[in-house]
């Protein structure tokens, strides 16, 4: 038995239950699409009027620090204050139209990031704290799967976004997340004849979950075509046997994904339909800089949440399935599940989802 599923079976739980009051929305007024999201979320999720922050930024999907500063951070943190909401907000949801990437430099010692990533550690700066741009930093709540995420015990937010190719998109991860059940199955495809950490953590995140919930693989074959999932886990496109851009799964309502692929949310455009899966020795056959999987593709062909990269986040620093899909099914909501999966802040990883999706306990 792994020790995750160890930790699981000895150690319950404990669910703090978290309310719409919760959340902060972010809208970019100068997106239309954004502001349509904004409205739909809040109504249907009943987020309170007064949690809605309202800037006026560059819809461009990257931009540089600067802009990050000054038209993103800085309002959103006077929002916060100005409400008095800085320890009562617990989950940021930003939306399509606000911008996705922080340029700067790579490497592990860079300075790139997602917008939201660097948005989890707007509490820092609220509460008079600073930190290193360069690099990464440490999750504080990686791995915290007895821990109840309230402030001030883990000095940051969670932040996810609502976005997809388009609003269609985006409704359907609203109206699922509410329809979210736990039943399902967890589908969990290794890569052949691979020793590295990955394909450990894929088969502790399976030896985590009842063993009639989870469909394992570790032959050549890519699992397709599979009914029923509410969880998946995988390598993507590094996976030298996939070839398809799209699994065609049937996802059940709350059904999340993780993959192991580092440009997976480098762009919400849509690509051609005739676009596919390529090959770094050729650039013709990438779309927007990468030949790699598409964390958008899994949410238009019906997921509710998905994890995703917008640069290279090394192995290391990808969300680990052995942790998220247990902590999920045990009934942990969706950004509660993928950030105590995430080891770093301040670095390339994105969640895609509704923060209060929850399968609800077993």
């Amino acid at each position: 038995m792994s020790r995750v599923a160890a930790f699981f079976l000895i150690f319950p739980i404990l669910l703090h239950a978290q309310k719409p009051e919760n959340v902060l929305v972010v809208v970019n007024s100068a997106s239309p699409v954004s502001l349509k999201i904004g409205e739909y979320y809040t109504q249907r999720r009943a987020i309170p009027l007064g949690n809605v922050c309202r800037l006026r930024v560059t819809t461009d999907e990257e931009i540089p620090r600067e802009t990050y500063a000054s038209g993103i951070a800085a309002k959103i943190a006077a929002f916060l204050k100005s409400r008095h909401l800085e320890e009562k907000i617990l989950y940021i949801v930003t939306t399509s139209g606000l911008p996705l990437r922080i340029q700067g430099s790579a490497g592990t010692s860079g300075d790139m990031a997602s917008v939201d990533s660097e948005l989890t550690l707007l509490y820092l700066g609220l509460h008079k704290q600073t930190y290193r741009l360069e690099g990464s930093l440490r999750n504080p709540f990686f791995g915290k799967l007895n821990a109840p995420f309230r402030h001030p015990d883990f000095q940051l937010y969670l932040v996810t976004r609502l976005t997809g190719y388009d609003f269609a998109d985006v409704r359907g991860i609203i109206d699922r997340s509410l329809r979210a059940q736990n039943r399902g199955k967890f589908v969990i495809d290794l890569k052949a004849s691979d020793h590295t950490q990955g394909n450990n953590w894929l088969r502790s995140a399976a030896a985590a979950l009842p063993r009639d919930r989870v469909v394992l693989d570790d032959t050549e074959k890519v699992l397709d075509d599979q009914s029923d999932v509410i969880g998946y886990a995988a390598w993507g496109s590094n996976d030298p046997s996939r070839t398809q851009r799209v699994l065609h799964f049937e996802w059940l309502p709350g059904a999340i994904v993780t993959e192991f692929v580092s440009t997976n949310a480098r762009t919400f455009v849509q690509p051609p339909a005739t676009w596919t899966l390529g090959n770094w020795g050729d650039s013709k056959t990438w779309f927007a800089g990468s030949p790699q999987t598409m964390t958008a593709d899994y949410i238009r062909s019906g997921a509710t949440g998905a994890s995703g990269q917008v640069y290279e986040p090394y192995l290391q620093f990808t969300p680990r399935p052995d942790f998220l899909l247990p902590a999920y099914y045990r009934g942990r909501n969706l950004a509660e599940s993928y950030y105590l999966a995430i080891p770093a802040l301040s670095w390339m990883n994105i969640v895609v989802g509704d923060p209060l999706c929850s399968l609800g306990k077993p």
